[in-house]
C-alpha cells in the first residue's frame, strides 16, 4: 500500500507512558484524533512480541490508511510490510536499510546536528527526526537541540524535517516559525487520560 506521506503530526509509541491502558485502542485514539502517521517503538522485548505487536497495529494502521513506521528494526518493517523504518545513529547506515527496504519504504533518521542531517540526506533518507528539541523523559540521554538548529537543518536540507523530543500542548507553538514540517509526540498524546482530545489539541 502507497501511502501520501503527512508528517505534520507524528505519533510514536511508548507502552510506558499507556500507564497499562491497551496500546491498539489507545493508537487508534490517537488516529481518531489527528494523528497523520505512527512509529512503533518497542525497546526490550523480544523479536517475536515486535513481530506480534506490529502485525496488529498495522492491522489498525491499514484500516485508516494511516502509514506505520517501525522504529530501528528492518526485518520487522520487512516481515510485516510497513510503509518504512526509522533508524537512529547507532542502528543500521541508512544507505545499507535503503538497499535493504526498496525505493518505495520510507526511511527516517534520527539526528542531533546539522552535519547528521545532512549526511541522512546524502544516503537515501526520505526525512529526518531532529531532537531532543526540548528536555524529555522518554530518552533521558537526549542532547537538546536548539531552534536555530533546527532551523538551520530546514534550510540546509530539501528532505522533510520533523521535531522531536519534549513537545507538549504547552511548548509546541515555539517551533510555528521553524519552518518544519512536522512534529513527532509521545507523552503528551499518549501519556494524557483522553489520547483523542490530546491529539487533537496540536491540530
Amino acid at each position: 500500500m502507497k501511502y501520501k506521506i503527512d508528517y505534520s503530526l507524528y505519533l510514536v509509541t511508548d507502552r510506558d507512558v499507556l500507564k497499562g491502558r491497551d496500546l491498539i485502542l489507545s493508537v487508534e485514539a490517537a488516529i481518531l484524533g489527528g494523528v497523520t502517521l505512527i512509529q512503533l517503538r518497542e525497546k526490550d522485548i523480544s523479536s517475536l512480541e515486535f513481530y506480534n505487536i506490529a502485525v496488529k497495529v498495522k492491522e489498525l494502521t491499514d484500516k485508516y490508511s494511516i502509514p506505520l513506521i517501525i522504529n530501528d528494526r528492518v526485518d520487522v518493517a520487512i516481515a510485516i510490510d510497513a510503509a518504512g523504518v526509522h533508524l537512529g545513529q547507532s542502528d543500521f547506515p541508512c544507505d545499507v536499510a535503503r538497499k535493504i527496504m526498496g525505493t518505495n519504504k520510507i526511511v527516517g533518521i534520527s539526528t542531533g546536528t546539522l552535519a547528521e542531517a545532512i549526511l541522512a540526506e546524502k544516503q537515501g533518507a526520505d526525512y529526518v527526526g531532529v531532537g531532543a528539541v526540548f528536555p524529555t523523559g522518554t530518552k533521558l540521554d537526549a542532547e537538546v537541540v536548539s531552534i536555530n538548529v533546527l532551523k538551520d537543518i530546514k534550510q540546509a536540507i530539501k528532505i522533510p524535517v520533523v521535531a522531536i523530543g519534549g513537545i507538549n500542548e504547552k511548548n509546541y507553538n515555539l517551533l510555528k516559525n521553524t519552518g518544519i514540517d512536522g512534529i513527532a509526540i509521545i507523552s503528551a498524546i499518549l501519556g494524557k487520560d483522553n489520547i483523542k482530545e490530546a491529539a487533537e489539541v496540536f491540530l
